[in-house]
């Protein structure tokens, strides 16, 4: 590839050395001015100091922006009308006390559900009885629907209902503030999502002792099922009695513990609720790339708020706390993680908002203002910019356009003071650019392909629990990529004619021109997220005129004066914007799965930051002398980070208490039955589905006995769902990487369910009905396969749900009511012939929070402590009806 570049190179220099030459004075001159600029160029030592000033203030500015949250007000220093995080925060500590708080559960249903009561009873006696009304609803409700692959079926799931409104108000139009006070099995909920419920208590608080007008309602939802998944949400919205009359939610929710919240969805279709949040709520934290990665699905998460626009057509904010994600849905997530300073940052937002929603005329009539999608983002937390997705298909092209209009004018600049024909420097520039693209591809490339090798020897998530290893992993390969064909490129050139400073400015113009092509590409695409590369070209377009209408353009580095100030903007808010992907998405790297490799995704994450943060400044060390050792400098660094990495105790991911391999199993018991009742299976063994890229691996360094552990993915190709009790449709969607270990003496599950056939009624038309039930725990599954020849034509679930599935899969649990699971199912066979087996049904029960018989607690007790077990026992038994 060089061979040809340098061919290439000698072109253009034999093209420009052809050129007649006027005099002997000019080519004087032209050496002069080279030996000039050479003589210019910065000692080399410098250079480590330029890279280390761009470190140093993304340590001394981005760093303390990022992590700021205000100071928690206590009740002896507030004043009235404010959030009060210190009277919050003592309510989180008697909430977390409860401990974990499953549906079904007594924790959930009645202690949990008794202690918020008497809050909300407590804030409903101090309410202003001249300025509002407060009612409060305890909802219990049952129902169904499709939550992606499976039927998700609820049973007396509860919501603590509150609607505020202001005194005589005619408005039918309301605003919805929802969060959750549900758990994970083993965990506390302090941060996922008891920080958010005690900030909206306090919220209702603090509006119903203000003296205060609103117009419209404001309706408090503390759901009791969202982790089931998002059940009691369903619940409310479908069959509540205010439902109906709500059109704007404000979701709250957390991946995380403390820190600021961040809005990571809006709308649809409804700008003018981030104008809401750009003026009233003080700590902005909030991207439309966040937005936009979110809704794809690639992260293992989901919330009410999909449930609120798909079965309410409610618009909305989706706002989550996100840092120390370590944490979360662990037994870890606890009341010390949670600071008051992040209290008071989710309370004082959620106060300005609705205060502001609920006193706006938008909230009238919503659809009025619906005009599309909105492009916004902060920039450290400091200023807030927004504007409609129109304007910024508009920005995005102009930027672009100026940009390379612009870099055309420097091209006959730098032609004109050079005294070469434009087509010489343009061969030059042409050049150039093929080898931006080629760096572009590198910078990116590198990165990935050290995340490649990693993965092969087994080495994923080196950084999980050491995040600096990122520098040394990916951003140093990165930036010699980047570097590395400019480098060659300048190192090569002899003209005496063009400057080594023009040289080095038509580099930037490479990739300023690749950046300009990108950000047209996302634009025909349609993505938002085309802002970054369009505020990054922003920040080059701006000198580069300055430089093009003074003379600095063309007095050797002098351009880069501007250049350097500007790009500190750029540097700043790009690196921030990447930061806070990295802190969001390394814990979740804990549990994306086995199938698919993090570190690609972590490593190309790292790479863009690169490139958009330091693509114009990294070429600019060929300001100084000997380049070369920079390049060194950063090839060592990499090598030093990659044998830490790979052969050290600081590359292994996982610490106990703070960055725990997550790891999920079941003490399961299975009896397979055949159609006259006979038993052709019974065994028992724990089933495993490891949560991140090394599976099963780490526990060999431990006392636990993994001997025979096995993958299940063989029978899934000939049992029906593998012959398992696969718990929820993310271990249906798993199934392929989930592994068994046998065990020898049978599991002791509390009690063994039974499905019973009720009766078998003919209905006619080749059609039988067969009724069902099961006396299961809170949480049970049920798989249903007919057979070749039988179609299922109607059964009391979803019935837009038959055929979608091979393998149909209800998921079910109940809160308050406990009575028995029954359905219907009926069997369509065109010979009508109903005394052969028809289908098999897989029950699957769940004993969660039960510690399992004594030999599943001496297998618990070995598990090490860098690893946080959710297990529990588990009975599944085949049957063929």
């Amino acid at each position: 590839m060089w061979q040809a570049v340098r061919s290439r190179f000698d072109t253009c220099k034999n093209k420009i050395s052809d050129e007649p030459i006027e005099d002997a004075v000019r080519s004087a001159s032209s050496k002069k001015i080279k030996n000039q600029e050479q003589y210019l160029r910065g000692p080399w030592y410098l250079a480590t100091g330029f890279l280390l000033f761009w470190a140093l203030l993304f340590s001394a500015v981005v760093l303390p922006l990022f992590y700021r949250i205000p100071t928690g007000l206590t009740i002896e220093d507030a004043s009235k009308g404010v959030f009060i995080a210190e009277r919050a925060q003592s309510n989180l500590y008697k909430l977390a006390e409860i401990g974990t708080k499953v549906v079904g559960s007594d924790n959930n249903e009645n202690k949990t559900v008794d202690y918020l009561m008497g809050l909300v009873n407590e804030i409903q006696e101090n309410c202003l009885d001249d300025y509002f009304d407060i009612e409060v609803d305890l909802q219990e409700v049952s129902g169904s629907y499709i939550h992606w692959t499976m039927v998700n079926m609820y049973q007396g799931v509860q919501n603590i209902v509150i609607k505020l409104s202001p005194k005589n108000t005619t408005s039918t139009t309301y605003l919805l503030v929802n969060s959750h006070f549900d758990s994970k099995p083993t965990s506390p909920s302090a941060g996922d999502a008891g920080q958010m419920v005690v900030a909206i208590l306090e919220v209702l608080r603090v509006m119903c002792s203000t003296k205060q007008a609103i117009r419209h309602p404001v309706v408090f939802l503390l759901n009791g099922a969202e982790e089931n998944p998002l059940q009691a949400s369903h619940g409310f919205i479908t069959q509540h009695k205010w439902a109906k009359n709500c059109k704007v939610v404000l979701n709250l929710d957390a991946a995380g513990n403390g820190g600021s919240d961040i809005v990571f969805q809006t709308g649809p279709n409804s700008p003018w609720l981030v104008e809401k949040y750009k003026e009233n709520a003080p700590h902005y934290l909030a991207t439309t790339m966040a937005e936009e990665i979110f809704q794809t699905g690639i992260l293992p998460s989901d919330t009410d708020f999909a449930i609120f626009v798909k079965y309410g057509n409610l618009i909305g904010l989706d706002m989550a706390k996100f840092i120390n994600g370590f944490a979360y849905h662990t037994k870890y997530d606890q009341f010390s993680n949670i600071p008051r300073g992040s209290i008071q940052n989710t309370g004082d937002n959620l106060l300005g908002l609705v205060r502001s929603i609920a006193n706006s005329t938008e909230l009238d009539n919503t659809e009025a203002y619906a005009t599309g999608h909105a492009i916004f983002f902060d920039v450290l937390g400091l200023y807030f910019i927004s504007y409609t997705e129109s304007n910024g298909v508009i920005l995005n092209y102009s930027v672009a356009g100026v940009a390379l209009v612009l870099i055309f004018l420097s091209i006959w600049r730098t032609s004109s003071i050079s005294r070469v024909s434009i087509g010489h420097v343009l061969c030059w520039f042409i050049l150039i650019f093929v080898l931006q693209i080629i760096a572009f591809v590198l910078g990116l490339g590198l990165p990935i392909v050290v995340a490649y090798v990693f993965d092969k020897y087994g080495l994923s998530i080196t950084y999980f629990s050491t995040p600096v290893l990122l520098i040394g992993l990916y951003i140093c390969p990165s930036l010699l990529g980047l570097s590395l064909p400019s480098y060659i490129y300048l190192k090569l050139q002899r003209s005496e004619k063009v400057g080594f400073a023009q040289h080095l400015q038509l580099v930037l113009h490479g990739h300023a021109a690749v950046l300009a092509i990108l950000d047209i590409g996302l634009t025909v695409y349609g993505l938002r997220s085309a802002y970054v590369p369009t505020w990054t070209l922003i920040f080059y377009v701006i000198p580069l005129a300055v430089n093009l209408l003074t003379t600095l353009h063309d007095r050797g580095f002098s351009w880069t004066g501007v250049l350097k100030i500007f790009q500190v903007v750029p540097f700043l808010y790009n690196s921030y914007l990447i930061y806070c992907f990295v802190v969001t998405l390394i814990p979740m790297m804990g549990r994306f799965g086995r199938a698919t490799n993090p570190d690609l995704i972590i490593s190309a994450l790292c790479a863009l930051g690169t490139i958009l943060a330091l693509g114009f400044v990294i070429p600019l060390v060929n300001m100084f002398r000997r380049p070369s050792l920079i390049l060194l400098t950063l090839l060592a660094i990499s090598a030093v980070t990659i044998y830490t990495a790979s052969s050290t105790q600081i590359g292994f991911p996982y610490r106990p208490k703070t960055n725990v391999q997550r790891l999920p199993y079941l003490h399961v018991r299975r009896i397979f039955y055949e159609y006259d009742g006979t038993v052709v299976k019974n065994d028992s063994g724990y089933l495993f589905n490891f949560q991140d890229r090394r599976g099963p691996a780490p526990l060999k360094l431990s006392k636990l006995n993994t001997t025979g552990l096995v993958s299940i993915a063989a029978d899934c190709d000939t049992v029906m769902m593998c012959g398992f009790p696969l718990y929820d449709h993310r271990w249906v969607k798993n199934r392929l990487q989930i592994m068994w270990l046998p065990r020898e003496e049978e599991i002791i599950t509390p009690y063994e369910p039974k499905l019973e056939l009720l009766s078998k009624t003919e209905l006619g038309n080749n059609t039988l009905r067969m009724n069902f039930q099961s006396a299961t725990t809170d949480h049970a599954s049920v798989f249903i396969q007919p057979l070749e020849d039988v179609i299922i034509s109607n059964w009391s679930l979803p019935t837009s749900y038959i055929g979608q599935q091979d393998t149909s899969h209800m998921y079910f649990s109940y809160g308050k009511n406990n009575t028995a699971l029954t359905f219907f199912i009926d069997f369509y066979k065109l010979d009508a012939d109903f005394a052969v087996p028809l289908c098999q049904i897989g029950l699957a029960v769940h004993f969660i929070g039960n510690k399992g018989d004594a030999i599943s607690q001496e297998f618990a007790k070995k598990i090490p402590s860098f690893a946080a077990a959710v297990d529990w026992p588990a009975s599944y038994q085949r049957y063929i009806f």
